[in-house]
Formats: structure tokens, C-alpha cells, sequence
């Protein structure tokens, strides 16, 4: 279902507001309307809570009204990943494990969203506690990908990609431990990006804390920028907040900055990629490169962290599904269960082993990033795949998210990284590139990818089928 409303920028909602063409509650409505007959063949909800948007919006009205308006995300439609407390709203998690009480609490995003007049339409899903690269869970089952409702849209922000790319909302808020973010991002044919570790607060604590991270995600660049400047910013419930003061993600959208080196990596050193996305995201980096920076190609990079990543990850979720995973094995994920008891068998000394190479990792890649102001890569090896499967086809000897080769090392590092569209392929299926900047530096990656969003205005126009 089309609209004259759907795929608008919050710059363009913006100036509707401002001109008294559309008011908040009329394009809540129009949301509303295309959610009745998209929802159904999609499946991003986990959660919603209509009636508390529709008052939102009516506020949001009477502050525009005034001339009271809250900022740039005053009246515009969102939702919030459930793996994020929204006070109000039960935290599930994509678990039958989970309880369907209230949370008391708003995170730090949800409750900079609400204090900036966003309206909330509810939680969006994820595969269950985020330990899947793909759209499904237990709880909320499949989450499917507009461009193609037979494939995946990823995970495990499956909800937020989904209905980002289907025009049902500008941005969304996503989280991401291991790519959950950029994953979808990619799939889904958007612009996904995680600031530096602790520039956007997590509370409560995350069950993967030194690995989480929340992100937006948008059509565009200016969206993403616009919402990681509303969520972002230290809050003191987060022992791992970054204390210093937040830039101006928005500039940076509108000024294309002097960056010396570029590395392009087409596989980081170890991953396997489809010909398709290889061929795509290489014309990609071609571009960036005839748009006037230097680029050098670096076959090698790092050996692959994974071991590193899922002694982290997993053993953190696993604690805090001990009981069940002993008590009530059948309520979880069967593949989910598969990558969680091994985890928790860990001994103390391997974990710690894991936890001293995770910093020497760590610090070559900071040496690494000396040399060069952004890492490209592809932000997955293959396009979207069937619904149902937990990896791609071709691709069974990894694990349910080591074939999401390029993403999850830049978790253990805490660097900025986003996923940014390039291109599709003949099937007309999205493919990404991974951009990763130094520590801190979210900047030159929005900058650069707003330089080449606006050389790429072909991808902005593209529509999913399902929409039409």
C-alpha cells in the first residue's frame, strides 16, 4: 500500500508541520492506515501501544499549534527495538521466557525519544535476546523483508529494518552486539549506524554489556544523524558512558570532510563473499573513490575474532537464561540453545583468556586506524536469504552469526561502524558496505556517507514491491 506520506525525510515531514500542510496526528493516521494491511505480510511488531501514539500525537499537534515544538523529532512516528525498556511497555526480548509485565523504567533512548515528542507505535521485534543474524524468534515468529517477503530482513533488528524500508516510519531504534544494526541495514537496502560504545546509554544493563549498542536506523543519512543526536549523549545509569561532549552528527552530514587514506578490504582477511555483493560494493568503493579520496586496497586485516566475540556475547545471554536453559529447554530458540550451553561450560581461565585477547585485538586495530581515517568492506557476505533458515545457503559450516563475516569484530572494539546502501542486485535484492572509523570518530563516517548518498540519489528512489 502506497501513500503520499510514505518514504518522507523528517526534513520533509518537518516543513509539512511547519507549512500546516500535515499535522501530527494526520500523518499518525496515515501510518496507522498502511500498518493495517502491511503488518499482517511483514510481522515487525512485537509489541504496540496505538492509543498512547495517537495522544503523542495529539501533543506534539498542540505544541506545533503554539509554536512549541520539542525539536526535529517532535510528532514524527518511531518505534524502539524490544530488546530496550520503553517504560509502560513489556520488555520481551523475542522470548517465551521472557515476563509480560510493564517495564517501570524508559532507557536512556526511549526516554530522550519521548522527551523530544517522538511518537512511539510500540516495540519492534528481534530474534531472540538478539543471539540471531536473521528476522524470527519464538515469541513473535518471522519478521519478513519488503523487498522480498520470502527472505530475511536480518537480526536481529529484524521489526525496525523491516518496517523502515517499507516506509512505515522514517527511523527506528535498533540495537547492536554483533552487527544487529548494520545486518539489517544491509538486507534491507538502509543507512544503520552504532556510535562509539557508550555514546548512546544502555539501562537497564545489557545482557552482553561491553558488546551493546543502540543505533538508528533510516533511509537516509540525515534521518540517522538526526535521531543518533536525540538518543545519544552520556547518562549516568551507564558505567560505560562516554563523558565527553556529543558532536554535531548533523553537520557533518552537509560538509564533506578532508580525509587522508581510506582502506578497502574486500574480505578483512578471512571471510568468503558472494560474486554478486563482492562485484556491487567494489563499484562502490570505486565511486567513493572517483568522488576525489584516496583509496588502498588491504587484503589483510586481522585474523577473525570470532571466538573472541561469542565467549562474550553468548556467555552474557547465557547467564541470564541459566535457569531456563536448565529448567525449560524447550521454551528457547533450539538453535539459540545450540550456541548458549557451550558458552556457559566456559572456565574461568578460558573466558579470561578470550577477555586479554579481545584487548591486544583491540589495540591493533587502534594502530591499524593511524594509518587510515575509515575501513569499507562489504557489511555482509550475501544478499538476503530464505525466511526460516538461521544462515545463508552455502554457508552451514559457520555458526548462526559468524557468516555475518564483517560486523561483529567492531563490537569487541567499540568503534564506530554503519552499513550504507550500494547497490542491488538482479534478483533487485540490497546489498551494504561496512564503513568503520577510529574510536570517536562517527563524523567522517556520516560524512562520507552523505557524499555518497547525494552522487547515489537512484538508490533514495528505489521502492520495495511490496509497498506498490
Amino acid at each position: 500500500m502506497t501513500s503520499d506520506l510514505a518514504f518522507l525525510t523528517i526534513r520533509e515531514i518537518r516543513a509539512a508541520f511547519s507549512s500546516g500542510e500535515l499535522s501530527p496526528v494526520d500523518l499518525l493516521d496515515d501510518v496507522l492506515a498502511r500498518l493495517e494491511v502491511l503488518e499482517p505480510r511483514l510481522n515487525t511488531f512485537a509489541y504496540t501501544d496505538f492509543d498512547g501514539a495517537r495522544a503523542a500525537a495529539r501533543a506534539a499537534e498542540d505544541r506545533l499549534r503554539k509554536r512549541q515544538a520539542l525539536g526535529p523529532l517532535d510528532g514524527i512516528p518511531t518505534s524502539i527495538k524490544d530488546l530496550i525498556a520503553v517504560r509502560g511497555m513489556p520488555q520481551r526480548f523475542g522470548s517465551r521466557a521472557s515476563s509480560e509485565d510493564a517495564m517501570t523504567v524508559d532507557a536512556p533512548a526511549s526516554q530522550r525519544l519521548r522527551a523530544a515528542g517522538a511518537v512511539i507505535l510500540g516495540k519492534s521485534t528481534t530474534s531472540e535476546f538478539g543471539c540471531k543474524a536473521v528476522g524470527d524468534s519464538p515469541l513473535t515468529g518471522i519478521t519478513r523483508n519488503p523487498w522480498n517477503t520470502d527472505t530475511t530482513p536480518g537480526g536481529s533488528s529484524a521489526g525496525a529494518a523491516s518496517m523502515v524500508a517499507a516506509g512505515l516510519v522514517p527511523f527506528a531504534i535498533g540495537t547492536d552486539g554483533g552487527g544487529s544494526v548494520r545486518i539489517p541495514a544491509s538486507l534491507c537496502g538502509l543507512f544503520g549506524i552504532k556510535a562509539h560504545f557508550g555514546r548512546v546509554g544502555v539501562y537497564p544493563t545489557s545482557a552482553t554489556p561491553t558488546l551493546a549498542h543502540v543505533g538508528p536506523l533510516a533511509r537516509n543519512v540525515e534521518d540517522a544523524a538526526i535521531a543518533l543526536s536525540v538518543i545519544g549523549g552520556r547518562d549516568r545509569r551507564d558505567p560505560f558512558a562516554v563523558t565527553a561532549a556529543q558532536p554535531d552528527y548533523v553537520s557533518a552530514t552537509r560538509h564533506h570532510r578532508q580525509l587522508r587514506r581510506i582502506a578497502w578490504s574486500p574480505t578483512l582477511g578471512y571471510a568468503r563473499v558472494d560474486p554478486e555483493v563482492m562485484a556491487l560494493t567494489r563499484a562502490t568503493v570505486e565511486r567513493i573513490a572517483a568522488l576525489g579520496y584516496e583509496i588502498e586496497e588491504v587484503d589483510h586485516v586481522m585474523e577473525d575474532p570470532i571466538d573472541l566475540w561469542v565467549a562474550e556475547f553468548y556467555a552474557g545471554v547465557g547467564t541470564r537464561l541459566r535457569a531456563t536453559i536448565e529448567e525449560h529447554p524447550e521454551a528457547i530458540d533450539p538453535a539459540v540453545l545450540e550456541v548458549l550451553r557451550p558458552a556457559l561450560m566456559q572456565e574461568m581461565r578460558e573466558y579470561y583468556q578470550s577477555v586479554f585477547a579481545r584487548y591486544d585485538f583491540r589495540e591493533r586495530m587502534r594502530a591499524f586506524f593511524e594509518e587510515f581515517d575509515l575501513l569499507l568492506s562489504p557489511t555482509l557476505p550475501v544478499p538476503a536469504f530464505a525466511t526460516g533458515l538461521d544462515r545463508p545457503p552455502g554457508y552451514e559450516d559457520k555458526s548462526i552469526v559468524s557468516w555475518a563475516s564483517f560486523t561483529y569484530p567492531f563490537n569487541l572494539t567499540g568503534q564506530p561502524a554503519a552499513s550504507i546502501p550500494a547497490g542491488f542486485t538482479s534478483a533487485g535484492l540490497p546489498v551494504g558496505l561496512q564503513a568503520v572509523s577510529a574510536a570517536h570518530d562517527e563524523m567522517s563516517i556520516l560524512s562520507l556517507a552523505a557524499h555518497l548518498e547525494a552522487d547515489r540519489p537512484d538508490l533514495l528512489s528505489r521502492r520495495p514491491p511490496t509497498v506498490s
